[in-house]
């Protein structure tokens, strides 16, 4: 913990790049590790776990809960709509059916993966890099860590995931927006909870989308992201203009 405290303490944005770069670099080994041996996020589960262990560790033993927003939101759910716009998002995909992707090992290890996940990346992107930058200047920090939280998912087209250009670019561009609404999100709330929590949730329910039901339904693969784009751009933008109005948590 010494030597995360003393890089923390040198420069909390040269530390939270830091954390950016083992995380890419970490995830992307695992994944191909794993489909190395067959068995989806059998590196990665444990990988992200660990990671997620110590920068928790770290985060308590340096006493930054609050800091990072690891509190109970301050602003009543009622007030940020239930999170319904964000529910909406999550769950959208499932009405299309319901199926599972992988067998049920490989299901447990991807939903570990995918909680691992969404702790890190909204601790590294909306809790370290967001707050550093929000010392000097908010805006700075919200647009630099939306897009960076976006233009990050470009690896996608390079590591063993499988995607093509235009899915990564369509992913890109819908984890840019998502971006922009978690952290206002964490602004008005108070919290970072929910943001982790939804962001663990959508990566793992996408072990049971059905995309050739999607598919079927749609006409095309094409149609099929062109509605994730338009749900982002309409759902996550309304509720984006929703939250710019409130008040910021104070707490």
């Amino acid at each position: 913990m010494k030597l995360l405290d003393k890089l923390y303490q040198r420069n909390d944005i040269t530390f939270a790049i830091i954390w950016i770069v083992a995380y890419v670099v970490i995830a992307s080994i695992a994944d191909s590790a794993s489909r190395e041996l067959g068995i989806e996020k059998c590196v990665t589960a444990p990988a992200l776990a660990i990671m997620s262990i110590i920068l928790w560790a770290w985060v308590s033993h340096a006493g930054l809960k609050r800091e990072f927003g690891l509190v109970a939101p301050i602003t009543p759910a009622t007030r940020m709509l239930l999170y319904l716009p964000l529910i909406i998002i999550a769950f959208y995909r499932l009405c299309f059916g319901i199926t599972m992707n992988y067998p049920v090992l490989e299901t447990v290890l991807f939903i570990i993966s995918m909680l691992g996940v969404g702790f890190l990346e909204e601790m590294i992107f909306r809790g370290l890099l967001f707050r550093g930058m929000a010392k000097s200047n908010l805006t700075a920090a919200i647009i630099v860590s939306a897009i960076t939280f976006g233009a990050g998912h470009i690896v996608n087209v390079f590591n063993a995931s499988g995607q093509d250009l235009p899915e990564t670019l369509v992913q890109v561009a819908f984890a840019i927006i998502i971006g922009f609404v978690l952290v206002f999100v964490l602004l008005k709330s108070g919290s970072l909870w929910p943001c982790i929590i939804w962001h663990g949730v959508y990566n793992s329910l996408s072990a049971f989308w059905d995309d050739a039901a999607q598919i079927a339904v749609l006409g095309s693969e094409f149609n099929a992201i062109l509605l994730v784009l338009g749900l982002a751009i309409v759902v996550g933008g309304g509720y984006l203009a929703y939250l710019a109005k409130l008040p910021s948590a104070k707490g």
